[in-house]
């Protein structure tokens, strides 16, 4: 059974392109295009499950055109229309350059100060020209904290920390 702490979202299929199978995928990191991916997971019914790609072509720098085995029909594609698109994080690289913001949903943040826990990353908010991690602290509360190179210290993949020097106050914000 795939886990949702050995994945990360990446995207949502979209609607059936053609009559043959053929979806669209909406994705925010082009990873399964840099890694060679064999195969994506989709979260179907609450259940992670692995799908394997027969062929995949770029609409654009947002969408791409996906087959996967054993959909061959439009009305077996649409039973995927929605469905939430994960990669799992063992295939991506452990190298913290490379990384790319979705790859980091669900790291936690560390105080470089106290070495605290300060919270998990839930989302990147990159909308704008700062971009924010939006975190749930260990209380429960949601914090926005600036993704500003000046603030991180330390990004470690193999253990999904971001060691951070976080200006005095910001967590009591």
């Amino acid at each position: 059974m795939i886990k949702k702490e050995s994945v990360y979202k990446i995207g949502k299929i979209g609607k059936p392109h053609g009559v043959d199978g053929e979806v669209s995928f909406h994705f925010d990191d082009d990873i399964f295009d840099r890694v060679d991916a064999d195969y994506l997971i989709l979260e179907i019914d609450g259940i992670l499950v692995p799908f394997f790609l027969d062929e995949y072509r770029f609409k654009n720098d947002e969408t791409a055109l996906v087959r996967f085995a054993d959909i061959d029909s439009q009305e077996r594609a649409r039973e995927l229309t929605g469905c939430d698109v994960y990669f799992p994080r063992e295939h991506v690289d452990t190298d913290a350059d490379q990384l790319s913001w979705a790859a980091i949903v669900g790291f936690k943040v560390v105080d470089d100060r106290s070495g605290a826990v300060v919270g998990e990353i839930e989302s990147v908010d990159d909308s704008t020209i700062n971009t924010l991690f939006c975190l749930l602290t260990t209380d429960g509360n949601e914090l926005l904290i600036p993704a500003s190179d000046e603030f991180i210290v330390e990004v470690d993949a193999e253990s999904h920390t971001i060691t951070m020097d976080l200006p005095e106050g910001l967590t009591e914000l």
